[in-house]
């Protein structure tokens, strides 16, 4: 017969004896005692030696998980009569419990007549590996007596089934027993525990007990150490242990780099593993990993490439965490370069590879190429499906990603919760909202509802259709909540307009990050709250929080709308000690801040520190110089953004506009409107719509302000009752006819104030101009046009 690997191994041919069987002219399997005459002379052996053969048998059985061979053993040893003996006993049942047989075990250990703690130990460990901890338990609880092997098998049963509190419990029990002393296993498993449990008194109390037992100069239990130490995020700790040790192995540097990474300290990760006297595939990846982790992209290239120049070869995982990088950066050359490699050095992909492939090419806008890695895979998982759903979704074809959600339900493969909350974000919106409902009664049907990530996409789905009451339902049946729950929250409430309940979600939050002071700062400050905006800043920088640019960027935007010039001013101060002041964005909220509170030279001396600017940047420093009535500046600026190939939109027009109004540059407004009308021309020539078209709406009411301007000056200079400009503005006005709310209010206010400026005029001889006349003319024609439209 032919064997396989497994079955040619040195444990196989232990327990099989190939002999010819004279029923048979084949060759025929027999185990341990195969022909009569064997067992003949295998009662003229002594016990002990026939004892060794079981025992031998039985551990190759156990080691191999040879199912049907185990069973067979056990025949044989009840039909030699050992079947009695204690030592055979205990370990058939132990043999059994390795196979996964755990009731035939059980049998076994009820047959025992007079059983011993080996007994015992054996059976708790069976127990304990097969899930049953509660039975394992029980008998522990029925020992007489008890050796450390016993209290120790009991902990790694609690350790093993997720029960670290129990654990803690066993150790515990077992110092007050005088009667065990607690080995380095023992303190190894509790230390495991404790890491896990993150208890870092107990950890400090353990690490004494230990050096009480003169176990701490152990390297083995060093490495416990250091490494519960690291779990329990006390890096201070760790590094004391860490570097008392004479030759610190492999496992000791990856741990204290994985460490370091865990509480964001990359840059000692990187110095520690330059210090590392030897590097294995395990470092190389760790420190990939945590480039990727922290967004460190273009590092984690960097560091495949040298990984590879030094001879080691990476795996799946290495090759899915450099796709990921590739996927952040867009750098599809690299991916296909990578992509290329992976196929030449295995030709059949991994899947954790396809999926990273798959990822990588539907995030790049090549859906065609994620396809073909799809279909290339022999089993593509959840996590395949999933990604490719995303990455279809993200180029806003929502039908086609319903389409393979609905194929991958009919191959079927079990759906996760990633990929119930991928599919909910492909239904936020209107048009798919029934859908989303359908999801949703599905995820209660089968549980799913009470996963963090599908509660967390059902609340987006509802908040980004706008339908408040569903998602405070939502949220309200999620049986565990994150930071991210409660944050939609506050954005949900926020985006309803309700700051109270926004408010109360926030009071409520059992615990906050950044982004949720961020959202909750930006609420106030959206809804005309701005004091209450600057309390939350100044309550988050006495609790200890570190703020980011975002919230700089808004707490700046609530000085400027109060025009607290020297809150802003401390605030400033502060992002520059910070590291912020750098930052476009918070540099832009200092624009607009200094601007409103009259400092337009500090702002501009903000605006010139940028290096490179954005849309925003020039939209603000315009923005400023028109609100303090520097209309000529506004034009410079406006002139260098076009120089610098900024392309303004409708926010840039009416700038320029509003700062040759207020400065009466009627020229230089007109030849604004007119490189607008071109552009718009341009725009609709090319078919690529920009948001200048929008600016329409715009420039009927600034053009009735430049022409009032120009009429009221001509009046006052000719001292005569015509208004010439009118006929001039109106073919201007005629081309953009569409009027607004804002065209109306600019037109009445400026009439207002044309009709104040001549009651009080010094100038008595004035008569009152035709140009308030000519306004309302003016307005009314472009209110008949726009009915006639």
């Amino acid at each position: 017969m032919k064997l396989g690997n497994e079955q040619t191994s040195p444990k196989f041919r232990m327990i099989v004896n190939l002999s010819w069987s004279p029923l048979n002219s084949g060759p025929f399997v027999y185990f341990l005692m195969p022909s009569r005459s064997f067992c003949l002379r295998s009662t003229q052996q002594s016990y002990m030696h026939l004892s060794q053969k079981f025992y031998e048998s039985m551990k190759a059985c156990g080691d191999l998980k040879l199912v049907p061979v185990a069973r067979k053993i056990h025949a044989q040893l009840i039909s030699t009569g050992l079947n009695s003996s204690i030592f055979l006993q205990n370990h058939l049942s132990n043999m059994y419990s390795f196979c996964g047989l755990i009731d035939d075990a059980c049998r076994v250990f009820c047959d025992i007549g007079s059983r011993n703690v080996f007994s015992y130990n054996t059976m708790i460990n069976g127990l304990a590996s097969s899930g049953r901890i509660g039975e394992a338990k029980k008998l522990f609880d029925e020992m007489s007596e008890r050796d450390s092997v016993s209290w120790n098998t009991m902990m790694s049963g609690y350790f093993c089934n997720g029960k670290s509190e129990d654990t803690i419990k066993v150790f515990a029990s077992m110092i007050r027993d005088s009667a065990s002393i607690p080995n380095l296993y023992s303190f190894s498993c509790v230390m495991k525990a404790c890491g896990r449990l993150g208890y870092v008194k107990l950890a400090l109390q353990l690490h004494g007990l230990v050096m009480k037992f003169d176990s701490g100069i152990d390297a083995s239990i060093e490495k416990s150490i250091m490494d519960m130490y690291i779990k329990c995020r006390v890096l201070d700790y760790a590094e004391r242990v860490f570097l008392r040790m004479p030759n610190p192995s492999l496992f000791c540097w990856n741990s204290m780099i994985y460490g370091y990474s865990n509480l964001c300290a990359v840059e000692k990760a990187v110095n520690l593993f330059q210090k590392m006297p030897e590097h294995n595939s395990v470092s190389w990846n760790t420190m990939i990993s945590i480039f990727t982790q922290h967004g460190f992209w273009s590092e984690t290239l960097r560091m495949f490439v040298e990984m590879w120049n030094r001879g080691f070869a990476p795996n799946s995982m290495t090759y899915a965490t450099v796709f990921r990088a590739c996927t952040r950066v867009y750098d599809l050359e690299w991916g296909t370069h990578l992509h290329a490699r992976a196929v030449r050095m295995e030709p059949s992909l991994h899947v954790f590879v396809g999926n990273g492939l798959i990822d990588m090419y539907a995030k790049c806008g090549h859906l065609e190429y994620a396809r073909r890695v799809f279909n290339s895979l022999i089993e593509p998982d959840a996590v395949s499906w999933t990604s490719l759903i995303s990455g279809v979704a993200q180029f806003g074809l929502e039908e086609e990603a319903l389409v393979l959600f609905n194929q991958m339900r009919e191959i079927p493969i079990a759906l996760d919760e990633f990929t119930i909350a991928t599919v909910l974000g492909v239904c936020s919106g209107q048009k798919f909202l029934s859908v989303g409902e359908q999801l949703h009664a599905y995820t209660i049907k089968t549980g799913m509802e009470s996963y963090v990530p599908v509660g967390n996409a059902l609340v987006t789905m509802y908040m980004k259709c706008d339908n408040t009451h569903k998602v405070n339902y939502a949220f309200q049946l999620m049986p565990k909540k994150c930071i991210i729950s409660w944050t939609l929250m506050i954005s949900a409430f926020s985006q309803a307009g309700d700051v109270e309940k926004a408010w109360n979600c926030f009071s409520k939050m059992p615990e906050r990050n950044i982004i949720t002071w961020n959202s909750m700062i930006s609420t106030f400050n959206q809804h005309g709250f701005p004091e209450d905006s600057l309390k939350l800043f100044n309550l988050m920088l006495w609790k200890g929080i570190k703020p980011d640019w975002v919230t700089f960027a808004t707490s700046i935007n609530a000085c400027a709308d109060l025009a607290m010039l020297n809150s802003g001013m401390q605030i400033a101060a502060l992002t520059k000690k910070l590291g912020f002041g750098s930052d476009v964005s918070v540099a832009n909220s200092i624009i607009t801040m200094y601007a409103r509170c009259g400092q337009v030279e500090e702002a501009r001396k903000t605006f010139d520190s940028i290096t490179i600017k954005n849309l925003i940047s020039w939209n603000s420093m315009m923005a400023g110089y028109a609100q303090n009535g520097q209309g000529r500046k506004v034009i410079e600026i406006f002139d260098n953004m076009l120089k610098m190939k900024s392309e303004p939109d409708h926010i840039s027009f009416v700038s320029v506009l509003s700062g040759c109004s207020h400065s009466r540059l009627v020229t230089e407004g007109r030849m604004v409107v007119k490189k607008y009308k071109y552009e718009i021309t341009l725009n609709l020539r090319n078919k690529q719509p920009r948001p200048l078209f929008y600016l329409e709406k715009f420039t009927s009411g600034f053009l009735i302000g430049l022409s009032h301007i120009s009429a009221i000056t001509r009046e006052e200079m000719l001292h005569n009752r015509s208004c010439p400009f009118t006929n001039t503005c109106f073919p201007f006005f005629v081309a953009f006819p569409r009027p607004y709310a804002n065209s109306h209010c600019i037109a009445v206010s400026l009439c207002l104030s044309l009709s104040h400026k001549f009651l009080f005029s010094p100038v008595r001889t004035l008569k009152p101009p035709r140009c308030k006349l000519d306004t309302l003319n003016l307005f009314s024609s472009s209110l008949i046009s726009a009915r006639a439209a």
